[in-house]
């Protein structure tokens, strides 16, 4: 099957099912990941934990899936995205439900932060991976439109998280969002294909040339081993690991920081969902943008709003303001996690693809594992998170900088 019909109208192109493949992929993933801020308070008090030390569940599991992309890139450049994809979720629902008998907190490290991190690490990077190989012309709104299962995930899962476990306690609310992983995944697996040579189809659904004569070589771009020796990605990679310092702050420690000024669990776990709102706004809309402005100039944009955001949230205090930055974070962080991808293509080339982003993603890594450790730490230490918020807003203006230098494409 090349082409699904659609009764008597134009069949749809098969990529847009790739892409609600890796939607499905974003929302199972990363709903269950970002669903970590319900279960903060929870899990600190069930074990008298510090916030640094819960912040580290997060942060392990964040550094494991955005490292492990490194190793699953170059798997589903070889083995095809499917079998890659299929482990990656069965270890992200296991991870959950093997979460919900852990009897301290080092069991939670292990269970949800190896489970989560093994699992969104070799999900994530193929399943956005494949999509850059199914769009050419309209690669940035095809990204956007499958990583806004990342933002309708963290909009979703966090509420959702909150109400089960004020119903059932959080060890059951592990249980239901595991199954629900492994649900969606099954799904995903069903309709994701590797590239549309696999089928006999074009990039964009457009029609086959008439000289099809000579074989198909390697797709256009450069080997990893070449772009690893490139500069420009070493400068896109410092760029997007100093601009990660700050992203993943507020995904948890946003919920504590409200409740610290007066606001409920359940308003500060709704915040959480809000950042999930903006993203999906961004990841819809800034998208298509950025393929008629640039995809370069674009991520800097969004990289230079995204530092500006946290220098608001020190501002912020009560629900609404709060609201506000939650909204315009997840805005830009959004568009951050959609342009990436598309604009690591644009560099590289898709000859190596998944390799490449799961390289360049080891860099969100390191940001990933120290922003909302050592902001959790400084909390502890201080009483306040206003310097490590400064540190990375800091971070995001060098980073616009960085980004905003490199060239709009590579031709050699």
């Amino acid at each position: 099957m090349s082409e699904v019909s659609l009764g008597g109208a134009r069949p749809l192109f098969y990529g847009w099912l790739v892409v609600l493949a890796a939607f499905l992929v974003m929302f199972g993933a990363f709903g269950a990941a970002y669903s970590f801020p319900a279960f903060f308070l929870p899990l600190s008090n069930t074990f008298g934990a510090s916030r640094a030390t819960v912040s580290l569940v997060f942060s392990a599991a964040g550094f494991l899936y955005f490292i492990l992309g490194a190793v699953s890139g170059p798997l589903a450049d070889r083995f095809g995205p499917r079998l890659v994809v299929g482990f990656g979720m069965a270890c992200t629902g296991l991870g959950m439900i093997a979460a919900s008998f852990a009897d301290s907190l080092a069991a939670i490290v292990v269970f949800y932060g190896i489970g989560i991190g093994v699992g969104v690490g070799f999900a994530y990077v193929p399943a956005i991976g494949t999509v850059q190989r199914w769009f050419i012309l309209r690669r940035g709104q095809a990204s956007g439109w499958a990583v806004a299962g990342i933002g309708i995930g963290t909009m979703a899962a966090p509420p959702l998280a909150a109400f089960v476990i004020d119903q059932y306690g959080w060890r059951n609310a592990y249980v239901v969002l595991g199954i629900g992983v492994l649900l969606l995944g099954a799904v995903a697996v069903l309709l994701l294909r590797g590239s549309p040579a696999e089928m006999s189809l074009l990039p964009d659904g457009a029609a086959q040339p008439p000289q099809t004569t000579t074989p198909a070589g390697p797709p256009p771009g450069l080997p990893l081993g070449v772009v690893l020796r490139h500069p420009v990605f070493w400068r896109f990679y410092l760029g997007a690991g100093l601009c990660c310092l700050g992203t993943f702050v507020p995904f948890v420690h946003l919920a504590p920081f409200a409740r610290d000024h007066g606001l409920s669990r359940l308003e500060g776990v709704w915040l959480v969902g809000l950042i999930g709102v903006g993203s999906t706004l961004g990841r819809f809309v800034l998208g298509g943008a950025a393929d008629r402005m640039g995809r370069g100039r674009a991520v800097a944009l969004v990289i230079l709003l995204t530092g500006l955001a946290l220098l608001y949230w020190l501002t912020a205090t009560g629900f609404w303001t709060l609201a506000i930055f939650a909204l315009a974070f997840g805005l830009f962080y959004g568009g951050f996690v959609a342009l990436v991808p598309a604009y690591a293509v644009d560099l590289f080339g898709l000859r190596a693809a998944s390799s490449v982003i799961g390289v360049l993603y080891t860099s969100v890594a390191f940001g990933t594992l120290t922003g909302p450790t050592l902001a959790g730490w400084a909390f502890d230490t201080t009483g306040s998170y206003t310097w490590p918020i400064v540190v990375c807003a800091a971070g995001c203006f060098v980073a616009a900088i960085i980004v905003a230098r490199l060239p709009a494409r590579l031709t050699t």
